[in-house]
């Protein structure tokens, strides 16, 4: 398996990554964790699979655990404190920069000090927080004033980078030009790519940013795995977003089975095509799926070595352009805090 690599951006521009992330958030934010073990052998099926010199993007968050616990954290640490060689193979980024009590944005000097802190606590050192960024801008907090404050949280050590999430081209724009950002991360699959996704990738390659592309295989849906709501655990945060409410999921599976057509005649899975798909959109650009298995870790690697023609990506696009999403990338009801 020979794997394509990826650099970051900003102040990280000489860190080699794979093409390929591995989100790690559906390992924790559940009513029961997936098992430790678990949760381990698939994180080292992908760093085992990269050659020397080349780091693994794992990325988390503060909140990803049963009512905004920590538990996606506590694991992490774990997994270093059990495998500590695996620490310099690895590039941490970490969301935080929501309320204490609730997962709205607060960008305030004091949360994002109580963030942070907390962030650096639960790792108990074992891993160096590589990358900060605050899950959402705050619209309350000028985006100026926030990487102004996390800048000089680099300057003190805590961290080493700063990245933004969910953020419009323009307040990426305007974030870059306080410190350097080093990635963005952003929702980017065939089902979700809107003309705001296509602006913030190409703000990125002119600020020379690296793209985190999160769900590029739609939180599951586009692997064609699930094939009705019967497939997706009662506990499932999936089951309060709108596109896959009873009455989308019908009319949003056809895009599945379209793409899956092409996947077949390409010899590939159908979240290989997504990650694929989402790959080609940049060199910039690094698909992060997520995965609690190690057989899914290594088949989302490979879906980032394979190669999609003028032709493979013209049909995807017609793919896109011809079948209806219906519901929003979230929770409906206006979308609150997305391209901040």
């Amino acid at each position: 398996m020979t794997l394509i690599t990826a650099n970051l951006g900003g102040t990280a521009s000489n860190v080699v990554v794979n093409k390929v992330g591995h989100g790690l958030m559906f390992m924790t934010w559940k009513e029961v964790p997936t098992p430790d073990e678990e949760c381990f052998e698939s994180i080292k099926a992908g760093v085992d699979a990269l050659p020397p010199g080349v780091k693994m993007f794992l990325n988390g968050g503060e909140f990803y655990g049963h009512n905004r616990s920590t538990a996606n954290l506590e694991m992490i640490s774990r997994f270093f404190e059990k495998y500590p060689d695996y620490a310099d193979k690895t590039f941490l980024s970490i969301k935080g920069g929501v309320g204490r009590t609730s997962l709205v944005p607060d960008s305030s000097p004091e949360n994002l000090k109580a963030s942070v802190d907390t962030i650096v606590e639960k790792l108990r050192g074992k891993k160096r927080l590589d990358l900060f960024e605050c899950a959402r801008v705050d619209p309350k907090v000028p985006v100026e004033d926030a990487i102004k404050v996390l800048s000089g949280y680099v300057k003190e050590g805590k961290f080493d980078h700063i990245g933004m999430s969910e953020c419009s081209a323009e307040s990426l724009r305007r974030g870059h030009a306080v410190h350097p950002i080093a990635a963005v991360e952003i929702e980017v699959s065939p089902w979700s790519y809107e003309e705001e996704t296509q602006k913030v990738i190409a703000t990125s390659k002119e600020l020379g940013i690296a793209v985190i592309a999160y769900s590029p295989l739609g939180r599951g849906f586009l692997t064609g795995q699930i094939k009705s709501l019967d497939d997706i655990p009662a506990d499932d945060m999936r089951r309060h977003l709108s596109r896959f409410k009873p009455e989308n999921f019908n009319v949003n599976f056809k895009i599945v089975v379209a793409l899956s057509a092409i996947a077949k005649r390409k010899n590939v899975s159908p979240a290989q095509l997504s990650v694929a798909w989402v790959g080609a959109l940049g060199k910039h650009v690094i698909p992060l799926p997520g995965s609690s298995h190690a057989k899914r870790t290594i088949e989302n690697l490979v879906g980032g070595d394979v190669e999609l023609s003028a032709d493979d990506m013209k049909e995807i696009e017609h793919v896109m352009n011809t079948h209806e999403i219906k519901g929003d990338r979230y929770f409906g009801g206006g979308e609150a805090y997305l391209w901040g």
